[in-house]
């Protein structure tokens, strides 16, 4: 028994010790690790502003850049026209300025600034800079020499002039070609043969022009000086000849004529702008023998649209006569919608407003109807007509007579131009009509369409005179198939005598 009680009584004081030494070593463990705790600090990287936008001039702009982090880098997304005062720092507040050279494009540039450091995420700063600000704020301003207003050759009112322009021509397919001026199948537009279209009894020259195609610096809508030459000298061909000119901005691509939008209105103005202010400054020395026009064939069919047609007839306006010179008193001339009769008399119930009286001229064309003025292929709507006019009906081929649009309409067209404008004195410009030739007719039915066809220019010239409307026949110097040229230009002859013949009967 005393050895027992020996054994236990050591075992009992072995187990206290051990639970002692394990509530001690409990107690003291949650502070040692309190007092081994090291607080981290939040790691912050901050810029004054994230968007910086820059007008076009060179200017610069002030970013404060505050961290706690030792060391930080800055860049900009490999721009030139972006310079920092510098690229790195330390942790504290730093002022980075942030300088941007002249931006000479009409185009909006961007790009983005960049603070990086390790350990936290990038700040970055988006930075935009305006292009050219120019009055119209896209394209620079190109009237640079304005004068003083020149009444010299300019004492004609508008409808002074047409009293004296009795048949126009058209000098189509040329100085508009896409490509260049001979693309489209013409030679070069001579001295000689503006001579000779004028010996052969024309007194007026229309010249479509285009001139996107014509730019040095598209960006800018910087027109060729050897561009705005050539027109020059196209133009001093006529006007040597006494003939009165009216040159205008043609189709050129669609980017006036296929834009008569609201969401188009800003960039086609300023457009319209740039492109008068250069055109009218060039030729600005010309007397009254030169007429400026807006556009060509304006695609418009609502009240809409015509809205913002006015506002480029407007803009064309403003813009010649802000060059001053002749151009302050020079006659000018805007197209009603598509150029269409109907549509005009609908919907250019006004017209833009002018600095000077009775210098401004209206224009419509005259295909009327198409199927016999222009198609050129049967289409599910309706058939081609070959034969036009009372007395040239065919008897046989009875499916190709015109169904419409024959004297009583042509009369009741030209009649509503001269009510809404001749008599209230604003000339109407009857700037393009034609009929084309069918010389795949053979026979009689060829004798009777080509008949048909000079009674229809015959008609049409002598309805014009009557309500007012000044004619200019439209010639694309085509002389085949389905073509509308007078004249042979490459030896200046008379290649269509027939038509030529029934423009001139038609002033009688």
């Amino acid at each position: 028994m005393k050895n027992l009680n020996s054994k236990l009584i050591i075992s009992l004081f072995t187990f206290f010790i051990v639970i002692a030494s394990w509530s001690c070593s409990s107690d003291s463990n949650p502070s040692d690790e309190k007092e081994e705790e090291v607080e981290e600090v939040e790691k912050t990287l901050t810029a004054s502003t994230t968007n910086i936008d820059f007008e076009s001039n060179a200017s610069d702009f002030d970013v404060t850049i505050t961290t706690n982090i030792d060391t930080w880098v800055i860049s900009s997304s490999g721009t030139s026209w972006i310079t920092l005062s510098q690229t790195s720092g330390s942790s504290g507040t730093t002022t980075v300025k942030v300088t941007v050279s002249e931006n000479t494009s009409i185009a909006e540039r961007s790009s983005i600034i960049t603070v990086n450091a390790n350990g936290i995420n990038a700040v970055k700063i988006d930075v935009s800079q305006a292009g050219v600000n120019s009055a119209n704020g896209i394209y620079p301003d190109y009237n640079i020499n304005p004068i003083g207003p020149d009444n010299t050759g300019m004492s004609s009112t508008a409808t002074e002039i047409a009293a004296k322009i009795s048949l126009g021509w058209n000098i189509g397919n040329s100085l508009e070609a896409t490509g260049g001026e001979t693309a489209w199948g013409n030679p070069l537009v001579t001295k000689a043969l503006i001579d000779f279209v004028k010996a052969s009894g024309f007194d007026a020259i229309r010249i479509p022009c285009s001139w996107d195609q014509n730019l040095e610096d598209v960006v800018n809508a910087k027109i060729k000086e050897s561009w705005l030459n050539r027109v020059k000298e196209v133009v001093q061909y006529c006007v040597d000849n006494d003939m009165y000119v009216v040159l205008n901005i043609h189709w050129d691509g669609g980017w006036l004529e296929n834009n008569i939008n609201e969401a188009s209105k800003v960039q086609v103005n300023a457009k319209q702008k740039a492109y008068w202010e250069q055109i009218a400054t060039h030729l600005r020395d010309f007397d009254e023998h030169l007429l400026f026009a807006s556009a060509n064939e304006p695609n418009v069919e609502d009240a809409e649209q015509m809205a913002v047609l006015n506002s480029f007839h407007q803009t064309f306006i403003d813009a010649v006569r802000a060059t001053g010179g002749k151009n302050s008193y020079r006659t000018l001339v805007v197209q009603g919608p598509s150029t269409d009769i109907e549509k005009t008399n609908d919907l250019m119930t006004t017209l833009p407003t002018d600095t000077v009286a009775d210098r401004m001229m209206a224009e419509v064309h005259y295909y009327t109807p198409y199927q016999f003025a222009l198609m050129e292929e049967d289409a599910g709507w309706g058939n081609m007509f070959y034969y036009w006019g009372e007395g040239y009906h065919s008897l046989t081929d009875t499916s190709r007579n015109s169904t419409w649009g024959e004297e009583t309409d042509l009369d009741n067209f030209f009649e509503l131009m001269k009510t809404q404008f001749v008599d209230n004195g604003i000339p109407v410009v009857l700037g393009e009509f034609a009929a084309i030739r069918r010389t795949t007719l053979t026979g009689d039915n060829l004798q009777l369409h080509l008949d048909s066809r000079a009674y229809y220019l015959k008609s049409v010239v002598a309805k014009a005179k009557e309500k007012g409307l000044l004619p200019f026949y439209w010639d694309a110097g085509g002389l085949g198939n389905n073509g509308s040229g007078l004249f042979d230009r490459s030896n200046n002859t008379v290649f269509d005598t027939q038509a030529l013949n029934a423009l001139l009967e038609g002033l009688n």
